[in-house]
C-alpha cells in the first residue's frame, strides 16, 4: 500500500557522493542512507553494460552507480507508484534521460523478470525482517519488514541475469545465512562477502553479498569496509562515499 499523498509531497532534494548525486526523495519514512550507497559502489559494472535494481525506491541506487560507471543502461523496478515516479524525475534530475527505464512491478512477478532484457549485473537493498514490530510509515515498513522473501528478491533479480553476471544484496549481518541460501536458490554461487563494519574491532552491522549466476567455487570473505575512525569516516569510506570509489575487494 502506497503512503498517503503528503508523505511525497514537497519532497527534500539531498546530495550523494559529494555533491555528484542530486536525489529528491520523501521528506519522512524511507529515505536513501549509507546501504544504496554502498549497494552501489559493490556493483562489478563496466561502461556500455546493462544492470538492474529491484527495489529502487526513489533512484538512490542506480544514481550512485550511474555517478560512477558512465554510459550503463539502467532497468529500475519500483512496486509503489510514488517512488517509482520520483526514481524516474531523479534518473532527469541527473542528466540520465534515455539511459534509465523505471518499472512499476512487484518483485513476486516472476514472469515478468523472465520478460525482462538481458542484464549484466543485478542488484537490490531488500526489506529484511521477516518479523517483529514494523514501522508505522507504509514507505519505510516497505523497506525494512518483508512481503516478499529475500528468495523471492534473489529469483527476480537472477532470472534476466547473464551467465556469470553478477547477483549482489546488502543485508543486516544478522541475515546473513538467509542471504547466502537465497542466492544459492537463485542459482548464483562464488560468492564474495564484504563486510562493514562500524568501527575496527567491532562486530560487521552490514554485510554485501554477491554471486554469480551459474557461479562456482567457494564463497570468500574480503576485506570489506571500516566505514568510522576516530571523529570521522575511514580514508577508505571518504573515497567510497564521498569520492565515488568502488568497494575494496
Amino acid at each position: 500500500m502506497s503512503d498517503p499523498p503528503e508523505a511525497l509531497a514537497a519532497p527534500t532534494e539531498d546530495r550523494l557522493l559529494g555533491g555528484r548525486v542530486r536525489l529528491r526523495q520523501p521528506r519522512r519514512g524511507l529515505r536513501a542512507g549509507l546501504d544504496a550507497v554502498l549497494l552501489a559502489a559493490g556493483v562489478p559494472a563496466k561502461p556500455g553494460q546493462r544492470v538492474l535494481e529491484a527495489g529502487c525506491g526513489s533512484g538512490a541506487g542506480f544514481l550512485c552507480l550511474a555517478a560512477r560507471v558512465p554510459g550503463l543502461t539502467i532497468l529500475a523496478v519500483e512496486r509503489d507508484p510514488g517512488l517509482a515516479a520520483l526514481a524516474r524525475e531523479n534518473a532527469a534530475l541527473n542528466g540520465l534521460e534515455g539511459q534509465v527505464e523505471v518499472i512499476e512491478a512487484d518483485v513476486r512477478d516472476l514472469a515478468l523478470a523472465r520478460r525482462l532484457p538481458p542484464v549484466d549485473h543485478a542488484f537490490a537493498n531488500p526489506p529484511y525482517w521477516p518479523g517483529g514490530t514494523a514501522p508505522p510509515e507504509a514507505l519505510r515498513r516497505a523497506a525494512t519488514h518483508e512481503e516478499a522473501s529475500l528468495l523471492d528478491w534473489a529469483r527476480f533479480l537472477a532470472a534476466p541475469l547473464l551467465r556469470r553476471g553478477s547477483l549482489g544484496l546488502i543485508l543486516p549481518a544478522a541475515r546473513l545465512e538467509a542471504g547466502m541460501a537465497a542466492l544459492a536458490g537463485a542459482g548464483c554461487g562464488g560468492v564474495r562477502l564484504l563486510p562493514v563494519w562500524p568501527r575496527a574491532g567491532l562486530a560487521a552491522k552490514r554485510v554485501l553479498l554477491q554471486g554469480r549466476r551459474e557461479g562456482r567455487g567457494p564463497a570468500r570473505v574480503e576485506p570489506g569496509l571500516v566505514v568510522h575512525e576516530g571523529e570521522g569516516f575511514s580514508a577508505a569510506a571518504e573515497a567510497v562515499l564521498r569520492d565515488a570509489a568502488a568497494l575494496p575487494g
